[in-house]
């Protein structure tokens, strides 16, 4: 590369250091898909513990909220005479 066509000891450690970013760069974007894998599984998991607590607080409001009285007659004879 540039060491071959210049042939100079200062060519030759430009070529060393752009290969040793290249490498970096490849390190760092390997980590970085890792490190996005990784945020995408627990965006995935907290959106359906989001979910599940929906429903549980639903569940709770529900058993929270005051029971309605029964339109229904009792049986049995009633207290104006029937």
């Amino acid at each position: 590369m540039l060491s071959s066509v210049l042939n100079s000891p200062r060519a030759i450690q430009v070529n060393i250091a752009i290969m040793r970013t290249f490498v970096q760069l490849r390190e760092l974007l390997s980590t970085n898909k890792a490190l996005a894998k990784k945020l995408a599984d627990v965006d995935t998991k907290v959106k359906n513990h989001d979910k599940q607590f929906e429903i549980v607080f639903e569940a709770i409001e529900q058993l929270m909220s005051p029971k309605r009285k029964s339109q229904n007659r009792p049986i049995g004879f009633g207290r104006d005479g029937d």
